[in-house]
């Protein structure tokens, strides 16, 4: 093996893995109603609404209620 392939061979990192980039919205991105299903639509609505009057649980609220109804 010669130095230039072995540089080459370095450079490379088979264990590297790399996460698509994604961004991130919070506003509204439903902008065609008529592909979704009415119920879903409403139940969308109705999440925004319970989300905007802070009727919501802390990841740590919801891991709690889990694993006592689990027994975890």
């Amino acid at each position: 093996m010669n130095k230039s392939s072995k540089k080459y061979q370095e450079k490379i990192d088979f264990n590297k893995v790399d996460e698509p980039s994604i961004e991130y919205n919070l506003e509204d991105k439903i902008s065609d109603d008529s592909q979704l299903n009415p119920i879903l639509v409403q139940l969308i609505e109705k999440s925004k609404k319970n989300h905007q009057e802070g009727n919501v649980f802390s990841h740590e609220e919801a891991m709690k209620k889990i694993k006592l109804k689990y027994h975890l």
